[in-house]
């Protein structure tokens, strides 16, 4: 059991070590050696652990997904609040700038030169995500908040839409980040047959709480 404990910690360490230099360097930019040296440890343990530098990159999005996807299903389980509300929450929560190293890492993934890392990012996060939100929505039309024969396509277009409207809001002024913001909860309630301005009154209020303009 010690050996297993051992290893696994040199593994998160070559993870949180990857983790910053890929957020401070990018991606490509990023040798083994460089992880090696910001470790101090031989060749031969790295690849003990991990076979290439690739593989160290989807262990880190693997982990750094898993940590958000928990967190998503944390607030959704919480049924006293509203589920218009819950799935807003839900939506803020999924903000891979949080962290350590996490605003870095999200600047280098917008870089057409780190397109890989942002690919990966954005698969392994719908793959957990999309039940999740499919779920909200279809307890919404039970509630006769909304309708909508196809609740996972419905999901997937949800996500998807949110991650590249709000990626880049960063680069945006207030106003333009409003009307992105407003244009996006209009365009959902068409989406799922709502009635109009009905989630925006949900919806805003937490996007002012919560003092964040990104999803993503």
């Amino acid at each position: 059991m010690r050996v297993v404990k051992e290893a696994e910690e040199r593994k998160n360490e070559i993870l949180d070590v990857a983790e910053k230099l890929f957020g401070t360097k990018g991606f490509d930019n990023t040798s083994t050696s460089d992880i090696l040296t910001e470790i101090g440890i031989a060749r031969g343990t790295l690849y003990y652990h991990f076979k290439s530098k690739e593989e160290i990159l989807d262990a880190m999005i693997s982990r750094m997904t898993n940590r958000l996807i928990a967190k998503a299903k944390a607030i959704v389980d919480q049924k006293n609040i509203p589920v218009l509300e819950r799935l807003t929450m839900m939506m803020l929560s999924l903000n891979v700038s949080e962290g350590k190293f996490g605003q870095e890492l999200l600047m280098q993934a917008h870089k057409p030169q780190n397109a890989l890392m942002h690919q990966k990012m954005e698969k392994h996060l719908l793959s957990g995500i999309n039940p999740i939100i499919a779920d909200l929505i279809k307890e919404a039309a039970k509630q006769g908040i909304c309708q909508t024969d196809y609740p996972e396509e419905v999901a997937e277009m949800t996500f998807l839409y949110a991650n590249t409207i709000f990626d880049d809001l960063m680069g945006h002024n207030e106003e333009e980040k409003l009307r992105k913001i407003t244009a996006y909860i209009y365009n959902l309630e068409r989406l799922l047959n709502m009635e109009q301005g009905s989630m925006k009154a949900v919806i805003m209020p937490l996007f002012e709480k919560n003092g964040k303009k990104t999803i993503n």
